[in-house]
């Protein structure tokens, strides 16, 4: 993330910053989809999304492989700025997105669910598929507000924690 930031800063310097954001038409450039999870606006942007992927990331990847761990890591980034970008066209003008902090969010959701305890209430509770479904939105929902800075990616962020959510339940990492 470092490297890539940095380069997206040097870019923004000369006026190229769209070689790294996430933006319609998002295959324009296609490597954007990729390079916008790792590409943040500034240190505190950097700085913000590092310490959750560090904190949260690190828990993740005890039980996994560092592939699996990558593959999930950038797969929940780029989803959750596809849905930014095409979700947020919707009610207004398209806008990009560049960060972490969807797969952050994604790791942050896998860490909830995917740990013993949580599986061992889920299990024995035995809930019907729709109320699975009201939890998995009333946590994502919680966490994207209460952990989101103010003009972030809501989008994103809300769908990185479905995403994170749902692969903890199902155990989508365990090796």
């Amino acid at each position: 993330m470092v490297v890539v930031s940095l380069l997206t800063w040097a870019a923004s310097f000369v006026g190229l910053v769209g070689l790294f954001v996430l933006a319609p038409p998002v295959l324009s450039p296609p490597w954007a989809l990729v390079t916008s999870v790792y590409a943040h606006s500034g240190p505190g942007h950097l700085l913000s999304n590092a310490v959750v992927v560090a904190l949260a990331g690190s828990l993740v990847a005890y039980s996994t492989t560092r592939l699996r761990f990558h593959a999930f890591f950038v797969t929940t980034g780029v989803l959750a700025g596809l849905a930014h970008v095409w979700v947020g066209g919707l009610f207004g003008p398209a806008t990009g997105v560049l960060g972490a902090s969807g797969a952050a969010f994604a790791l942050v959701g896998y860490v909830i669910t995917a740990n013993p305890v949580s599986t061992t209430v889920l299990d024995r509770l035995r809930l019907p598929p729709r109320v699975l479904v009201v939890i998995v939105a009333v946590v994502a929902g919680g966490l994207t507000l209460l952990f989101s800075a103010p003009g972030s990616a809501l989008i994103a962020h809300l769908t990185g924690a479905v995403l994170g959510l749902l692969a903890g339940r199902v155990q989508l990492l365990r090796v």
